[in-house]
Order: C-alpha cells, then sequence, then structure tokens
C-alpha cells in the first residue's frame, strides 16, 4: 500500500517546504517536506531534490505503518496513519495507545487518539491541533483540507 496524493497533500500542506535548512519547534535540523535524517545548519537542496527526499521518506514512514498495524486499513485510514507518523516517528506510533486502539480494532476512538499527539517541546501548538484535526477527519474520509 502506498499513500496517495490526498495523503501527500496532507504532508505537503502541514509541513510545508523549505529548502534551506531549519530548526522545527522540536529543534530538530530539517530541511524539504520534514527531511530530518543528515540535515546540518547549513544544508541547502533543490525544489526537486525536496520532492525526492519526500518520496524516499514516504517509502520509509509507509513501512513503518504497515509492519506495526494489524488489521487492513482503507486508503484514507493508511493515508492518516502515515501522515501522522511522519510527523511523529515510528517509536511514538510504537509505543501509543494509538496503536494499541488500532490493532484492537477500537477504530472509533483513533481520532480522539490521533489528536492528543498536539504537543513540541511540552508546548500545545496551534498547527498541530490543525494538522490532527485534518489527519483525524481523513481516517474518518472527512473532507479535511479546509483545516
Amino acid at each position: 500500500m502506498e499513500t496517495s496524493g490526498e495523503g501527500i497533500a496532507l504532508i505537503k500542506k502541514f509541513e510545508g517546504c523549505k529548502l534551506e535548512a531549519y530548526q522545527c519547534s522540536a529543534g530538530v535540523w530539517t530541511i524539504g517536506y520534514g527531511h530530518t535524517a543528515g540535515v546540518v545548519s547549513d544544508d541547502v537542496i533543490t525544489q526537486e531534490e525536496a520532492d525526492s527526499l519526500l518520496k524516499e521518506d514516504l517509502n520509509e514512514f509507509e513501512r513503518y505503518v504497515l509492519d506495526y498495524i494489524d488489521p487492513d486499513l482503507d486508503q484514507n485510514q493508511f493515508d492518516a496513519l502515515v501522515a501522522w507518523t511522519f510527523n511523529l516517528g515510528p517509536n511514538n506510533l510504537r509505543e501509543s495507545t494509538l496503536l494499541t486502539r488500532i490493532n484492537s480494532g477500537d477504530f472509533e476512538d483513533v481520532p480522539h487518539q490521533i489528536k492528543r499527539w498536539n504537543r513540541a517541546g511540552g508546548n500545545v501548538l496551534d498547527g498541530l491541533i490543525r494538522r490532527r484535526e485534518a489527519e483525524s477527519l481523513l481516517w474518518l474520509g472527512k473532507e479535511w483540507s479546509h483545516i
């Protein structure tokens, strides 16, 4: 299973694209659409490199979701989890109540569990509140782009 255009659009909207390295709200050096591996303070990339890095990163995060999630997911559910994991990392997915709920078949609680993850550096951030709302709506197969 691969992330659809809808899932990629959500990630791009909330990550934004910066072609020069910057420190995200959690203090991690980042470039492109949220790429962090090997990024240092003076890195600069092209738009083509940003798109390529996103594709590579998506392959990695899709594998995490496929490896950790037991039940079959529809495309929207898969996309929402890839977007969530892309932002928060595989360790948070692996250790989350969200994963426990999904793997036990409690899909109704998933939107609530997604929304709980709205902090960076210990602070609740408006951008993360919006992103988690969009991911929750995507999970439910609802329109999220107005968020």
